[in-house]
């Protein structure tokens, strides 16, 4: 006859091997899946190598392309207002033209001035080599802030 001690004594040695069992089977099913998944040969592994290297390099060229193509629509955009600086300088010197001598002479310098932060400017942009994206960047905003204040100052002489 079985007791209720005995009984206890049993499930819990039925239930220790069920555990022990589930966990082995859990244990080999993981190290099953891991080596199936690690099982690319050496080929295989060169090839997916390759397909890397060779997104990499895409990447890479469109972002040169792209960076230079930024490059060169700022050239382009820089030259159209350095030229309609040049314009605007021309326009005002034969506006001055006629005026009394002292005044005359104040906008001419003031004129020189500017005309030649304008050629500085053109020449610098035209002067400009590639160097590597985050030198560009501050070059730009740089350049942008100098254009932005020979523009103001365009303004003021010429109202």
């Amino acid at each position: 006859m079985i007791t209720n001690n005995s009984a206890d004594f049993y499930l819990k040695i039925s239930n220790h091997k069920m555990k022990k069992t589930i966990l082995i089977s859990a244990a080999i099913a993981l190290a099953s899946s891991t080596i199936i998944t690690g099982c690319d040969t050496p080929a295989q592994k060169v090839e997916n190598a390759q397909e890397n290297v060779d997104a990499s390099n895409k990447q890479l060229d469109q972002a040169k392309q792209d960076y230079q193509k930024d490059i060169d629509n700022y050239r382009i955009e820089t030259a159209n207002k350095i030229a309609a600086n040049d314009k605007t300088l021309a326009d005002f010197r034969a506006r001055i033209k006629d005026q009394k001598a002292d005044a005359k002479a104040d906008y001419e310098k003031k004129l020189a001035d500017l005309e030649r932060e304008n050629t500085d400017m053109k020449k610098q942009m035209d002067d400009y080599k590639s160097d590597g994206k985050d030198k560009w960047e501050t070059f730009k905003a740089g350049f942008n802030k100098s254009m932005d204040d020979l523009g103001e100052s365009l303004k003021d002489l010429t109202r």
